[in-house]
């Protein structure tokens, strides 16, 4: 089955790439863009559904900084 790990920083913890890109968007003419959050996306096949989550807590996210959502696609 394909599956889709959306990976992106905790509330609360430094995100200096959002930062960067929220500054940088006036710059180039977006306005109102506030909270920017940059994050991964990994698409994966697996051959059981119940890998992910020890996946994940083992290697594709730091849970100590990084919160994940797990979305299967089929």
């Amino acid at each position: 089955m394909r599956a889709r790990v959306l990976i992106r920083p905790k509330a609360g913890i430094l995100d200096p790439q959002g930062v960067a890109v929220e500054r940088a968007l006036p710059a180039l003419g977006f306005d109102g863009v506030e909270n920017v959050h940059v994050g991964r996306l990994i698409e994966l096949d697996v051959a059981e559904e119940g890998q992910l989550q020890p996946m994940c807590e083992k290697l594709l996210a730091n849970p100590l900084v990084e919160d994940y959502e797990i979305q299967v696609l089929g």
